[in-house]
């Protein structure tokens, strides 16, 4: 094995994407991950993946600061429809550690422009300066946001609201479906676009429930110790990481039962997808309409190298139409 620090590992090398094998060994094998280095805050400066898109002209964006958080909003061309504009917010990933606002604007703008929707960005507190519930409660903050002032902010149909995320965002977007239950009213949301989810925080590589911890564990990017170093940066106690509100997996059956249609895009090789397809199947065995994914041979990142990766291009192409069908049906 090379002694790069981010070098592939042997027994992943054969299974994954050739076309990101390619760009991994130019831009990443050489990167220091960030769980292998003393924690600074510096390490959120580190250059993002490569092979994204660019950013899409839509008509307006607004940034808002909100009470600990600040969210973006890509507001499409023209005028919008007498009930408004459908709304999308859409979470970063980055482990609740790293990512901020400006992460996936690229696909985030896409699904403006294309769905004709304000698709909306959150700039979320990060761990570990701000741990659990912090991320939490800035998801809740921001869909309340726009639920309640979305209609004078950016000409928002708030009764046309959905949720997603990729990663950790993936994880605080079906929470976000579940807390939106809880709220006094209910916020009614349509669809949750779950990417690459992280949807069960006591997995490990000992979990017989989900065998791609094992099978995974030496992936890229996403390999175990990175994991559970994020997993570490945000639940600094143990005893929280099956609490429905980090791990979405175990909340009551009633309150699955009443979340909005998902659609669920997993990666073959990351560890975080059978958890990922666990919770789909869980939806759906409460009577949830889920759609589901498997993108073959492909590394938990994909989104973030859309421009470069066919199969990343088709894991943001099948989120825009995933979306723009919900807005369509509601």
């Amino acid at each position: 094995m090379s002694d790069l620090p981010s070098a592939i590992h042997p027994d992943i090398l054969p299974r994954l994407d050739p076309e990101y094998v390619k760009i991994h060994n130019v831009h990443l094998a050489h990167r220091v991950p960030p769980h292998a280095i003393p924690w600074h805050p510096d390490i959120r400066k580190a250059p993002y993946i490569p092979g994204g898109s660019s950013v899409v002209t839509v008509g307006a964006v607004k940034d808002i600061s909100l009470q600990n958080c600040k969210i973006r909003a890509f507001i499409p061309e023209g005028s919008p429809p007498p009930e408004g504009w459908p709304v999308l917010l859409y979470i970063h990933g980055g482990g609740w550690t790293l990512g901020s606002i400006d992460t996936l604007n690229s696909f985030i703008s896409r699904q403006c422009k294309e769905n004709n929707c304000v698709s909306v960005a959150l700039d979320y507190r990060l761990a570990p300066e701000n741990p659990y519930p912090a991320a939490v409660e800035d998801t809740v903050d921001a869909l309340k946001f726009i639920y309640y002032n979305g209609k004078a902010e950016f000409n928002a149909n708030v009764n046309k609201i959905a949720v997603g995320g990729s990663s950790s965002g993936g994880n605080l977007a079906a929470i976000a479906c579940l807390k939106a239950q809880e709220l006094t009213p209910p916020i009614p949301i349509i669809f949750q676009l779950l990417l690459v989810p992280v949807t069960d925080n006591t997995a490990t590589v000992t979990d017989e429930r989900y065998p791609s911890w094992k099978e995974c564990q030496n992936t890229v990017w996403l390999n175990e110790g990175r994991m559970m170093w994020f997993r570490n940066m945000y639940l600094p106690d143990p005893a929280t990481w099956a609490e429905p509100d980090n791990s979405p997996i175990f909340a009551s059956d009633a309150l699955l039962a009443k979340v909005p249609p998902a659609y669920i895009g997993v990666c073959e090789l990351d560890l975080l997808r059978d958890e990922g397809i666990a919770y789909g199947e869980k939806l759906k065995s409460l009577g949830v309409k889920v759609e589901a994914k498997v993108y073959p041979r492909a590394p938990h990142q994909i989104l973030g190298m859309d421009a470069a990766l066919k199969i990343g291009r088709q894991q943001a192409d099948d989120a825009i139409k995933a979306v723009g069908d919900a807005f369509k049906a509601a």
